[in-house]
């Protein structure tokens, strides 16, 4: 574990495997925590990868102010932990909110980031009324798991998954922060990813980043971005196909 302080934080950083110039960062969804990537983790650390995990700020030890943020702000956080833990530019990879971060981070940033790993890739068409509802009930630690439980199912899980793997770890007040911070900046700020080219994994049964998403993505970027479909997963993905993901991650990386 290190500590790592940028401008106005002080995060508490996960690594995993040994500095081999082959270092990735990632980052985690709303109101959640590095644990969503133990098992992609380890199997980039066993495939030879130093993997960096931070702790978003608000969530486990990691600290600092909560409001009045842009994603700009959150992405100087990551920028930090990337000059303090890293010798070079390194794959970034964003899981749901986390891949609006990344794009943030290498469009802010660039020098410090080679390319962009984005899973659950939200785009600019809404979200149905009653999935943001089931989102927010998830997110609401004080609602009985009987109410939680279906709204998980919902909103981030597949049918046949298992949505009770996600019953703990939320972090309301994060998850706040984070979604007036995404309000409070322009999409033009972070869209295109300061032209690096994205691996992006889609989830065929997504209720929040729609597939319709990528439609638009590709109109605007073409050949910069690379697609792989992940079957039978919804938004939350990580567990529900995590062999799946970690062979599309290495694979995608290892033709670079």
């Amino acid at each position: 574990m290190a500590r790592v302080e940028s401008k106005s934080a002080s995060l508490d950083v996960h690594i995993l495997g040994k500095p081999t110039g082959r270092t990735i960062v990632m980052l985690p969804s709303l109101g959640r925590g590095a644990a969503d990537f133990t098992a992609l983790g380890a199997a980039m650390a066993e495939a030879g990868w130093q993997v960096i995990l931070p702790e978003p700020r608000g969530i486990g030890d990691s600290k600092g102010p909560l409001e009045g943020l842009t994603l700009n702000d959150l992405a100087e956080d990551i920028a930090a932990v990337i000059a303090a833990c890293s010798e070079g530019p390194v794959v970034l990879l964003g899981h749901a909110f986390g891949n609006r971060l990344a794009r943030c981070v290498a469009a802010d940033q660039p020098a410090l980031v080679s390319n962009l790993v984005l899973l659950a890739c939200g785009g600019l068409l809404p979200i149905r009324r009653e999935i943001y509802k089931a989102m927010m009930a998830c997110i609401d630690m004080s609602r009985p798991d009987s109410e939680r439980v279906p709204a998980l199912q919902q909103a981030f899980f597949a049918e046949k998954s298992d949505p009770t793997v996600w019953i703990g770890d939320w972090w309301a007040e994060a998850a706040a922060s984070q979604s007036a911070a995404v309000r409070a900046t322009p999409v033009e700020d972070w869209w295109e990813a300061g032209g690096k080219s994205m691996l992006i994994l889609q989830a065929d049964e997504d209720a929040i980043a729609l597939p319709e998403n990528l439609e638009d993505l590709t109109r605007r970027l073409g050949d910069r971005i690379t697609i792989v479909a992940v079957p039978e997963a919804g938004h939350a993905m990580l567990p529900e196909q995590p062999a799946f993901i970690a062979d599309a991650v290495l694979n995608h990386l290892s033709a670079k």
